[in-house]
Protein backbone atom coordinates (compact mmCIF):
# COMPACT_ATOMS: atom_id res chain seq x y z
CA UNK A 1 0.00 0.00 0.00
CA UNK A 2 2.70 2.46 1.04
CA UNK A 3 4.59 1.90 -2.26
CA UNK A 4 2.36 4.46 -3.96
CA UNK A 5 3.54 7.14 -1.53
CA UNK A 6 6.57 9.41 -2.00
CA UNK A 7 8.15 8.31 1.31
CA UNK A 8 9.73 5.06 0.12
CA UNK A 9 13.35 4.58 -0.95
CA UNK A 10 12.33 3.42 -4.46
CA UNK A 11 9.85 6.23 -5.15
CA UNK A 12 12.19 8.89 -3.73
CA UNK A 13 15.10 7.69 -5.88
CA UNK A 14 12.82 7.62 -8.97
CA UNK A 15 11.74 11.24 -8.35
CA UNK A 16 15.32 12.41 -7.77
CA UNK A 17 16.40 10.68 -11.00
CA UNK A 18 13.45 12.00 -13.02
CA UNK A 19 14.25 15.61 -12.11
CA UNK A 20 18.03 15.08 -12.01
CA UNK A 21 18.02 16.56 -8.51
CA UNK A 22 21.27 16.96 -6.57
CA UNK A 23 21.32 17.65 -2.83
CA UNK A 24 22.58 21.00 -1.58
CA UNK A 25 24.66 20.45 1.51
CA UNK A 26 24.27 24.12 2.44
CA UNK A 27 20.49 23.60 2.82
CA UNK A 28 20.83 20.49 4.99
CA UNK A 29 18.58 18.42 2.73
CA UNK A 30 17.74 14.93 4.00
CA UNK A 31 14.52 13.37 2.69
CA UNK A 32 12.44 10.95 4.79
CA UNK A 33 11.70 7.56 3.24
CA UNK A 34 9.54 5.87 5.89
CA UNK A 35 5.74 6.27 5.88
CA UNK A 36 5.43 4.88 9.44
CA UNK A 37 7.60 7.71 10.81
CA UNK A 38 5.47 10.25 8.93
CA UNK A 39 2.29 8.71 10.38
CA UNK A 40 3.83 9.06 13.83
CA UNK A 41 4.60 12.74 13.24
CA UNK A 42 1.00 13.39 12.12
CA UNK A 43 -0.44 11.42 15.04
CA UNK A 44 1.68 13.24 17.63
CA UNK A 45 0.96 16.63 16.04
CA UNK A 46 -2.78 16.04 16.54
CA UNK A 47 -3.74 16.71 12.93
CA UNK A 48 -7.20 15.91 11.60
CA UNK A 49 -9.61 17.08 8.90
CA UNK A 50 -10.49 20.25 10.85
CA UNK A 51 -6.91 21.53 11.12
CA UNK A 52 -4.66 23.71 9.00
CA UNK A 53 -0.95 22.98 8.71
CA UNK A 54 2.08 25.06 7.79
CA UNK A 55 4.98 22.85 6.72
CA UNK A 56 8.50 24.24 6.60
CA UNK A 57 10.87 22.69 4.06
CA UNK A 58 8.70 20.12 2.22
CA UNK A 59 11.59 18.77 0.12
CA UNK A 60 10.03 16.54 -2.56
CA UNK A 61 6.73 16.30 -0.66
CA UNK A 62 6.98 13.08 1.39
CA UNK A 63 5.56 14.63 4.59
CA UNK A 64 3.41 17.14 2.68
CA UNK A 65 1.57 14.30 0.97
CA UNK A 66 0.71 12.59 4.27
CA UNK A 67 -0.30 15.92 5.85
CA UNK A 68 -2.66 16.60 2.91
CA UNK A 69 -4.32 13.22 3.48
CA UNK A 70 -5.07 14.05 7.14
CA UNK A 71 -5.48 17.85 7.35
CA UNK A 72 -8.00 20.25 5.86
CA UNK A 73 -5.39 22.52 4.27
CA UNK A 74 -1.59 22.52 4.00
CA UNK A 75 0.67 25.45 3.15
CA UNK A 76 4.25 24.38 2.44
CA UNK A 77 7.13 26.91 2.54
CA UNK A 78 10.14 25.89 0.48
CA UNK A 79 13.35 27.94 0.11
CA UNK A 80 14.92 25.93 -2.76
CA UNK A 81 13.33 27.02 -6.05
CA UNK A 82 14.56 23.83 -7.75
CA UNK A 83 12.07 21.89 -5.62
CA UNK A 84 8.94 23.85 -6.59
CA UNK A 85 8.38 22.12 -9.99
CA UNK A 86 9.09 18.76 -8.32
CA UNK A 87 6.48 19.47 -5.62
CA UNK A 88 3.95 20.60 -8.22
CA UNK A 89 4.44 17.25 -9.95
CA UNK A 90 4.57 14.91 -6.93
CA UNK A 91 1.61 16.56 -5.16
CA UNK A 92 -0.52 17.10 -8.26
CA UNK A 93 -3.28 14.80 -6.96
CA UNK A 94 -3.93 16.92 -3.84
CA UNK A 95 -6.09 20.02 -4.11
CA UNK A 96 -5.65 21.13 -0.47
CA UNK A 97 -1.97 22.13 -0.73
CA UNK A 98 -0.43 25.53 -1.48
CA UNK A 99 3.32 25.64 -2.17
CA UNK A 100 5.05 28.96 -1.47
CA UNK A 101 8.63 29.76 -2.47
CA UNK A 102 9.52 31.42 0.84
CA UNK A 103 12.34 31.60 3.36
CA UNK A 104 10.57 31.00 6.67
CA UNK A 105 13.00 33.35 8.45
CA UNK A 106 11.85 36.21 6.21
CA UNK A 107 8.22 35.21 5.69
CA UNK A 108 5.30 37.17 7.14
CA UNK A 109 3.65 34.22 8.86
CA UNK A 110 0.80 36.27 10.35
CA UNK A 111 -0.16 37.34 6.84
CA UNK A 112 0.14 33.76 5.50
CA UNK A 113 -2.13 32.47 8.28
CA UNK A 114 -4.66 35.24 7.62
CA UNK A 115 -4.68 34.56 3.88
CA UNK A 116 -4.67 30.75 3.80
CA UNK A 117 -6.39 29.75 7.05
CA UNK A 118 -9.37 32.09 7.54
CA UNK A 119 -11.63 29.30 8.85
CA UNK A 120 -9.42 26.80 10.67
CA UNK A 121 -9.76 26.80 14.45
CA UNK A 122 -6.44 25.00 14.94
CA UNK A 123 -3.24 25.61 13.02
CA UNK A 124 -0.20 23.41 13.51
CA UNK A 125 3.34 23.85 12.24
CA UNK A 126 5.13 20.68 11.16
CA UNK A 127 8.64 20.39 9.79
CA UNK A 128 11.64 18.22 9.16
CA UNK A 129 14.11 21.01 9.96
CA UNK A 130 17.68 21.32 8.69
CA UNK A 131 19.97 20.87 11.68
CA UNK A 132 22.04 24.00 11.10
CA UNK A 133 19.07 26.39 11.35
CA UNK A 134 16.71 24.70 13.84
CA UNK A 135 17.07 27.20 16.70
CA UNK A 136 16.65 30.44 14.69
CA UNK A 137 13.52 29.04 13.01
CA UNK A 138 11.93 27.85 16.25
CA UNK A 139 12.73 31.10 18.07
CA UNK A 140 11.15 33.11 15.25
CA UNK A 141 8.01 30.94 15.35
CA UNK A 142 7.72 31.31 19.12
CA UNK A 143 8.59 34.98 19.54
CA UNK A 144 6.17 36.13 16.83
CA UNK A 145 3.22 34.96 18.95
CA UNK A 146 1.48 33.23 16.05
CA UNK A 147 -2.10 31.98 16.46
CA UNK A 148 -0.98 28.34 16.38
CA UNK A 149 -1.67 25.33 18.61
CA UNK A 150 1.59 23.44 18.31
CA UNK A 151 4.88 22.95 16.49
CA UNK A 152 5.98 19.37 15.78
CA UNK A 153 9.47 19.05 14.35
CA UNK A 154 11.99 16.45 13.38
CA UNK A 155 15.32 17.81 14.62
CA UNK A 156 18.74 16.69 15.77
CA UNK A 157 18.37 14.40 18.81
CA UNK A 158 20.86 16.37 20.89
CA UNK A 159 19.01 19.67 20.25
CA UNK A 160 15.65 18.06 21.05
CA UNK A 161 17.10 16.85 24.36
CA UNK A 162 18.29 20.38 25.17
CA UNK A 163 14.87 21.82 24.40
CA UNK A 164 13.00 19.33 26.59
CA UNK A 165 15.62 19.05 29.39
CA UNK A 166 15.03 19.21 33.14
CA UNK A 167 17.07 21.36 35.59
CA UNK A 168 20.32 19.89 36.97
CA UNK A 169 21.00 17.94 33.77
CA UNK A 170 23.79 18.37 31.24
CA UNK A 171 21.33 19.27 28.46
CA UNK A 172 19.56 22.01 30.46
CA UNK A 173 20.43 25.53 29.30
CA UNK A 174 19.17 28.84 27.94
CA UNK A 175 17.47 27.05 25.02
CA UNK A 176 15.49 24.92 27.50
CA UNK A 177 14.27 28.02 29.31
CA UNK A 178 13.21 29.68 26.04
CA UNK A 179 11.19 26.61 25.05
CA UNK A 180 9.68 26.31 28.54
CA UNK A 181 8.68 29.97 28.50
CA UNK A 182 6.62 29.67 25.34
CA UNK A 183 5.67 25.98 25.19
CA UNK A 184 5.34 22.62 26.84
CA UNK A 185 8.16 20.67 25.15
CA UNK A 186 8.07 16.90 24.81
CA UNK A 187 10.17 14.40 22.86
CA UNK A 188 7.76 12.02 21.13
CA UNK A 189 10.22 9.53 19.65
CA UNK A 190 13.77 9.07 18.41
CA UNK A 191 14.35 8.41 14.72
CA UNK A 192 17.23 6.38 13.24
CA UNK A 193 19.38 7.94 10.51
CA UNK A 194 18.61 5.00 8.21
CA UNK A 195 15.18 6.44 7.29
CA UNK A 196 16.68 9.37 5.37
CA UNK A 197 18.17 9.85 1.90
CA UNK A 198 20.99 10.82 2.11
CA UNK A 199 21.70 9.48 5.58
CA UNK A 200 22.74 12.24 8.00
CA UNK A 201 25.63 11.70 10.42
CA UNK A 202 23.40 12.22 13.45
CA UNK A 203 20.33 10.76 15.11
CA UNK A 204 17.05 12.66 15.01
CA UNK A 205 14.06 13.09 17.32
CA UNK A 206 10.48 14.24 16.93
CA UNK A 207 9.82 17.10 19.33
CA UNK A 208 6.36 18.50 20.03
CA UNK A 209 6.06 22.06 21.32
CA UNK A 210 2.54 22.80 22.55
CA UNK A 211 2.07 26.55 22.72
CA UNK A 212 1.14 27.95 26.13
CA UNK A 213 -1.77 30.39 26.38
CA UNK A 214 0.54 32.47 28.57
CA UNK A 215 4.09 32.04 29.90
CA UNK A 216 4.44 30.10 33.20
CA UNK A 217 6.17 33.11 34.82
CA UNK A 218 5.60 36.87 34.86
CA UNK A 219 8.59 38.88 33.71
CA UNK A 220 8.83 42.68 33.61
CA UNK A 221 10.89 42.68 30.40
CA UNK A 222 11.03 39.61 28.14
CA UNK A 223 14.24 40.60 26.33
CA UNK A 224 16.04 41.33 29.59
CA UNK A 225 14.82 38.03 31.08
CA UNK A 226 16.38 36.11 28.18
CA UNK A 227 19.60 38.14 28.47
CA UNK A 228 19.93 37.18 32.16
CA UNK A 229 19.22 33.53 31.35
CA UNK A 230 21.84 33.53 28.58
CA UNK A 231 24.40 35.27 30.80
CA UNK A 232 23.81 32.71 33.58
CA UNK A 233 24.86 29.91 31.23
CA UNK A 234 27.68 31.87 29.53
CA UNK A 235 30.33 29.77 31.27
CA UNK A 236 28.61 26.65 32.52
CA UNK A 237 31.35 25.67 34.97
CA UNK A 238 31.27 29.05 36.69
CA UNK A 239 28.92 30.01 39.49
CA UNK A 240 25.83 32.09 38.91
CA UNK A 241 27.45 34.97 40.83
CA UNK A 242 30.57 34.92 38.61
CA UNK A 243 28.54 34.88 35.41
CA UNK A 244 26.32 37.74 36.61
CA UNK A 245 29.33 39.79 37.79
CA UNK A 246 30.80 39.47 34.33
CA UNK A 247 27.57 40.33 32.51
CA UNK A 248 26.62 43.28 34.75
CA UNK A 249 30.12 44.65 35.37
CA UNK A 250 29.37 47.99 33.71
CA UNK A 251 26.10 48.62 35.53
CA UNK A 252 26.28 46.95 38.95
CA UNK A 253 28.85 46.25 41.65
CA UNK A 254 29.57 42.76 42.98
CA UNK A 255 28.08 43.82 46.35
CA UNK A 256 24.84 44.92 44.70
CA UNK A 257 24.58 41.62 42.82
CA UNK A 258 25.23 39.66 46.03
CA UNK A 259 22.57 41.76 47.82
CA UNK A 260 19.97 40.99 45.09
CA UNK A 261 20.73 37.26 45.22
CA UNK A 262 20.45 37.24 49.03
CA UNK A 263 17.23 39.22 48.90
CA UNK A 264 15.48 36.72 46.58
CA UNK A 265 16.97 33.70 48.34
CA UNK A 266 19.22 32.36 45.56
CA UNK A 267 22.66 31.10 46.54
CA UNK A 268 25.19 32.78 44.22
CA UNK A 269 27.49 29.77 44.40
CA UNK A 270 24.96 27.68 42.46
CA UNK A 271 25.36 27.13 38.73
CA UNK A 272 22.88 28.30 36.12
CA UNK A 273 21.78 24.75 35.33
CA UNK A 274 20.30 24.33 38.84
CA UNK A 275 17.87 27.27 38.55
CA UNK A 276 14.23 26.76 37.62
CA UNK A 277 12.42 29.09 35.23
CA UNK A 278 10.67 30.65 38.25
CA UNK A 279 14.03 31.46 39.85
CA UNK A 280 15.28 33.01 36.61
CA UNK A 281 12.14 35.16 36.40
CA UNK A 282 12.60 36.36 40.01
CA UNK A 283 16.27 37.07 39.33
CA UNK A 284 15.67 39.05 36.11
CA UNK A 285 12.84 41.06 37.70
CA UNK A 286 14.94 41.88 40.79
CA UNK A 287 17.98 42.98 38.75
CA UNK A 288 15.79 45.11 36.47
CA UNK A 289 14.07 46.72 39.43
CA UNK A 290 17.42 47.52 41.04
CA UNK A 291 18.87 48.94 37.81
CA UNK A 292 15.86 51.28 37.41
CA UNK A 293 16.65 52.79 40.78
CA UNK A 294 19.97 54.15 39.49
Amino acid sequence: MSEKYIATPTKTKDILKKFNFSFKKSLGQNFLVDVNILDNIIHHAGIDKTTGVIEIGPGIGALTEQLARHAEHVVALEIDKRLVPILEDTLEAYENIDILLEDVLKADLHQIIQQYFPKQKEIHIVANLPYYITTPILMKLLRENLPITSITVMIQKEVAERMAAKPKTKSYGSLTIAMQYYTDAEIMMHVPKTVFIPQPNIESSILKLTKRSKPPVDVKDEDFFFEIVKASFAQRRKTLRNNLNRFLKDSMSKEEIKHILDEIGIDGSRRGETLTIEEFANLANAILEKSLEF
